[in-house]
């Protein structure tokens, strides 16, 4: 198991925390990326900080490449760093790639995969999510590729038609993949989250990856995954020291309903337990 980086690092203010993931947006001319915009625009200033852990795209093949498919997102991101709200970002295992230009651009903060933070004066495990799926032996593999800097500098070495390609075969796979195997190797591994929990002596653990929302509980661990975006569906997972709320976004990126779905922060209302 890879050693995580799990130093506590404070929230500059007691205040909302929000995290969000999986958003997997294909340029600045879709709805979910004008939906994205409206929400680092208004919610967003509220926040105390923005947690983005991976797959904010569907695919990165480069900072030299996807810049311009996404420059009114990036604006949107360096605009909510310029307002002083600080913005962490996590690679996921669709937008590995993502650079030293696009952090320097957006102002976000590059954060491990997994890292403990503290928030909302606790410490949370913050993790993209692939880490827990220990079942899907295949992803594995590749997670242990894209997660490698000396593999991601030797793919960004390559011509960015080649990449383009590469991406693309990969997304193909990808798919066709998802349809031969069970569903539940795709998803996390409960004693692999355990055992992370304890390595890191956390008690709340918040990912994404496995597009399957809920709130769980596993013994004395807390985790939530965080919900994909699709057409119907955008939500922003808020923390603060007295609850817990998952805030559906209207198409303009405004929080839907004000009061949210809450759930305190004992968790006492989650909707899964094992």
């Amino acid at each position: 198991m890879t050693a995580p980086s799990h130093r506590p690092e404070a929230s500059p203010w007691p205040d909302t925390t929000h995290l969000l993931a999986d958003v997997h947006l294909t340029g600045d001319d879709t709805p979910a990326a004008r939906r994205l915009a409206g929400y680092l625009a208004g919610p967003a200033r509220e926040a105390a900080a923005v947690y983005i852990l991976g797959d904010l795209f569907d695919v990165w093949v480069g900072d030299d490449v996807s810049f311009e498919a996404h420059q009114g997102t990036l604006d949107a991101l360096a605009a909510l760093s310029a307002a002083r709200v600080p913005l962490y970002f996590q690679r996921g295992n669709r937008d590995f790639a993502v650079g030293t230009r696009f952090f320097a651009h957006t102002g976000a903060r590059p954060l491990a995969d997994p890292v403990v933070h503290r928030i909302a004066g606790q410490p949370v495990l913050l993790a993209h999510g692939d880490i827990f799926c220990s079942d899907d032996l295949a992803h594995q593999k590749f997670r242990r590729r894209y997660t490698n800097a000396i593999w991601r500098a030797r793919m960004l070495r390559m011509p960015a038609g080649l990449r383009r390609m590469i991406a693309r075969k990969a997304r193909a796979r990808s798919q066709a993949s998802k349809q031969r195997k069970a569903a539940d190797i795709m998803d996390v591994n409960i004693d692999t989250v355990t055992r992370w929990a304890q390595d890191t002596e956390t008690f709340r653990i918040v990912h994404g990856h496995v597009h399957k929302p809920a709130d769980h509980r596993h013994a004395n661990v807390h985790r939530h995954v965080l919900a994909d975006w699709r057409p119907d569906q955008a939500e922003i997972l808020t923390l603060s020291r007295s609850t817990i709320r998952r805030r559906a976004l209207d198409d303009d990126g405004r929080f839907l309903d004000e009061s949210g779905r809450e759930n305190d922060s004992s968790d006492s209302s989650a909707n899964e337990r094992e």
